[in-house]
């Protein structure tokens, strides 16, 4: 094996790298908050960009020249790429912590993120209004994706050794955006920054939270109660306000994802779909070579066997 060329791109850690044949470029990402995408013909830098954050993960798209790239802030910025100049087209914003992950579907034009706030986003970039969907059945920080389009599965893993196999055929609903509100939009007491009603009802304010089913905000009293519901995304019990508790039936609780234990810390993954074959490792220095085969070949996952 010998040395062929050094690209002097980063002052800091590189994060992530991408070879595009097409392009015949390599784009790379790092800790110097920057994206950078250098011609592996002449050797030369062609330009940079710049982020407010530590720029931690990189996926392109090579018909389009697109690139998403996610960050420690839990953005990702969607960036097209030209000679020597670039422009950002938008900014995701979702996560609550920094995004580990991407995978990017150009056929389905998904793009599938993961963070350390240990939820995964599919953000449909293709249309559909910007949809976005939420899935949250992680204990850990998602730090691996792949997509399968065959099977309409997405396989994430986490850094506990989760690996969770999501059913992404099935119809699924969004989860609302949290509505602000100075008082419970159930039962109408105050929250504890509401002095006005507090002197005014003389009550003592109550804490916020909000239904993850409706979106409304409501006090504990009128969300004692906790589900699943896996059409929106959510895997593990979550607060629900006791109204929509009240609608969810038990077939609405049937799990979406099937969930397996990697037993060992996972930070990058590949997978060879036609051989049925994963790769996973992690900072325990330890490879492991997954057959994988009944996932692929079923939308239900029967479970992984470590070669």
């Amino acid at each position: 094996m010998n040395h062929v060329k050094t690209y002097p791109a980063h002052q800091n850690r590189v994060s992530d790298l991408i070879f595009s044949l097409e392009s015949q470029w390599v784009i790379s990402t790092g800790h110097d908050k920057s994206i950078c995408w250098m011609s592996t013909q002449s050797g030369s830098m062609l330009g940079r960009h710049s982020f407010g954050s530590w720029a931690s993960c990189l996926q392109y798209d090579s018909d389009t020249q697109h690139a998403f790239v996610g960050d420690h802030s839990g953005q990702i910025t969607l960036l097209k790429l030209d000679e020597q100049t670039c422009s950002v087209i938008t900014t995701l914003k979702g996560h609550e912590g920094s995004v580990g992950a991407l995978y990017w579907d150009p056929v389905q034009r998904w793009l599938f993120s993961g963070a350390s706030d240990n939820s995964v986003i599919m953000w449909d970039i293709g249309g559909r209004q910007g949809r976005t969907l939420l899935l949250q059945g992680h204990h850990e920080k998602v730090q691996a994706l792949w997509y399968l389009p065959l099977t309409h599965q997405l396989v994430s893993c986490s850094a506990d050794g989760g690996i969770t196999v999501w059913n992404m055929e099935t119809t699924r609903e969004e989860a609302p955006q949290w509505l602000d509100s100075d008082s419970c939009q159930k039962c109408g007491q105050p929250f504890f920054w509401n002095i006005k009603q507090m002197w005014d009802s003389k009550t003592l304010g109550l804490r916020q939270h909000h239904c993850r089913k409706c979106g409304k905000a409501i006090c504990g009293k009128c969300s004692s109660k906790r589900s699943t519901y896996p059409i929106m995304g959510f895997e593990f019990q979550v607060r629900m306000c006791d109204d929509c508790y009240d609608t969810i039936k038990e077939e609405d609780r049937t799990p979406l994802a099937t969930f397996h234990e990697g037993k060992h810390n996972i930070a990058h993954m590949d997978m060879d779909p036609s051989r049925g074959l994963m790769v996973t490792c992690g900072s325990d220095r330890v490879v492991k070579i997954w057959d994988i085969a009944q996932v692929v070949g079923s939308s239900v996952a029967a479970g992984f066997s470590p070669r």
